[in-house]
């Protein structure tokens, strides 16, 4: 079984990237606010939310994208120790959203220390529904997982073969299949989690 969600894309890439933006504390620690850019963007292409993307809809450019950033730093701005809490996300981009008068789409955190058979099934059942998913790891013991490490990504694919389950991470304007029992499995007690959006 396959899902993958669509995306956009800005020239070249997959998504937009914290590496093109002009202030250094978001290149460093702005991938929250990158992850809801894209969100944004997601929610104004596939769920009519036209208010939450400001600049052209026929073609999505890396000058309006970075724009974008600039707009959103507010709300999640780069701070010592990261926003490295679920909370502080669904509370910076909830701001935003309730500035522009969007209130019917809903966050639900799932953390970390869930369960890795049952986050795999609201993984698949987010995907299913068409809703990407905003994902924070913090440490991680695995070295192929360095990426990963005290970053804000999405997820908007799975592929399950047997025992075997991948996830689409999307993150820096690219994508990348990933073994979800390997990411979930941090190997430290302080954990990150998911965000689940949703609409009636």
């Amino acid at each position: 079984m396959k899902k993958e969600l669509p995306h956009f894309a800005i020239g070249s890439a997959y998504g937009g990237s914290q590496d093109w933006c002009p202030d250094d504390w978001m290149r460093i620690g702005g991938c929250a606010a990158i992850t809801a850019c894209d969100s944004s963007i997601f929610l104004m292409l596939h769920k009519g939310r036209r208010e939450l993307y400001p600049y052209a809809l026929s073609e999505i450019s890396r000058k309006d994208y970075v724009d974008f950033t600039d707009i959103m730093k507010p709300y999640l701005y780069p701070r010592q120790g990261g926003v490295d809490r679920l909370d502080i996300y669904t509370d910076g981009f909830g701001q935003f959203l309730r500035d522009r008068e969007e209130t019917s789409l809903s966050m639900s955190p799932w953390p970390g220390e869930k369960d890795l058979i049952e986050t795999k099934e609201i993984v698949k059942k987010q995907i299913n529904s068409g809703w990407l998913i905003p994902s924070l790891t913090l440490l991680h013991n695995r070295p192929s997982m360095q990426e990963f490490v005290w970053h804000w990504y999405l997820l908007n694919g799975y592929l399950e073969q047997g025992d075997t389950f991948l996830v689409k991470a999307v993150t820096f304007g690219t994508w990348r299949w990933l073994d979800f029992a390997v990411l979930w499995d941090t190997g430290f007690d302080r954990k990150g989690g998911l965000i689940l959006y949703d609409m009636p």
